[in-house]
């Protein structure tokens, strides 16, 4: 790829992952208030921490995961690389870099969700108002995505952005699991409990899964039906197979369409996840370990991001 061109397709990718970040975090942050109503709620406000993989730096600021912490930490601090603020701001960087390439509407849209999130105060994350700025963000989130669906040329750049997308998508699914089965269950005892329940009910809702899985599973909610609903079903947009396979659709169109020599490792780690999770049910995940099925997942997944950056976008990001 020309340097030009290459440029324009790392901006689209995390133009994508930017976008998505941002509303699986908004989710997230809105179903744990509902949950984290017990004797619990510190602990699960370390959640979210342990789930972005953030303890070092967020106790470098804060000295307890405390609800008014956590969220000013995910929503307004400007130097935490995964808060909200930070994602919304990144998103609008990669959209100026990509302005030739975009409609006027995906531009007007980002500059005003920007000045929206920059004009938040850590008054609006009061637990009474945190419903509201989360359902502004991801309606934000979701307007985007409709104007993108709408307006953006199906050329190259598309294609990255919604590599960049699914990615993300895939990534942010296995780290909620693997924050439910391997962190908060406090003892093997709970396995069942109500407290168990509630935990895996606000997973499926910070993937926008509960009314989905309900269809599926109507009666019951089990541990091994939630991750096998979220890792395997193949009719739910934000499982890990749907996303890895939309992921192997671009990558093989994206490659024959536009002749691109490059993604090959990227396109061979995307057909050895999908091998693996065809092969394999949730009973079989579950016996050998979920939590390192999920590892072995993501590092699949931060392996393809790496390998298409060294292709395509000239840097690595190991």
């Amino acid at each position: 790829m020309e340097k030009l061109l290459a440029r324009y397709a790392d901006a689209a990718f995390w133009m994508g992952r930017y976008m998505e970040r941002a509303e699986n975090l908004a989710r997230i942050l809105d179903v744990n208030e509902t949950f984290a109503r017990d004797d619990r709620g510190e602990a699960n406000w370390l959640s979210i921490v342990r789930l972005n993989a953030d303890e070092e730096r967020f106790f470098a600021r804060h000295t307890a995961a405390s609800a008014e912490n956590v969220l000013r930490f995910y929503v307004l601090d400007d130097d935490n690389p995964t808060s909200i603020r930070t994602a919304v701001r990144m998103a609008r960087e990669n959209a100026r870099t990509l302005r030739p390439l975009i409609s006027t509407e995906m531009w007007s849209h980002l500059n005003m969700f920007h000045n929206r999130m920059l004009a938040l105060r850590a008054g609006d994350l009061s637990l009474h108002r945190l419903n509201r700025v989360c359902a502004e963000v991801k309606e934000s989130c979701q307007a985007h995505t409709g104007i993108v669906e709408g307006t953006f040329y199906r050329d190259q750049g598309w294609y990255f952005y919604e590599l960049g997308r699914h990615l993300e998508r895939a990534d942010q699914t296995t780290r909620l699991l693997d924050v439910k089965y391997h962190i908060l269950l406090p003892s093997a005892q709970d396995v069942g409990s109500p407290l168990d329940l509630s935990q895996w009910n606000a997973v499926l809702r910070s993937a926008a899964g509960y009314h989905a899985y309900r269809r599926v599973h109507p009666r019951g909610l089990t541990a091994a039906d939630v991750a096998g609903f979220l890792l395997f079903n193949t009719a739910f947009p934000r499982s890990v197979t749907v996303s890895m396979r939309q992921v192997n659709g671009l990558l093989t169109e994206l490659k024959s369409r536009y002749m691109l020599r490059g993604g090959n490792i990227a396109s061979e780690r995307v057909d050895e996840m999908l091998a693996v999770i065809a092969s394999h049910s949730i009973e079989q995940v579950v016996a050998s370990g979920l939590h390192e099925f999920l590892d072995w997942l993501q590092r699949q997944v931060n392996t393809v991001s790496d390998e298409l950056a060294r292709s395509f976008f000239g840097y690595s990001t190991a």
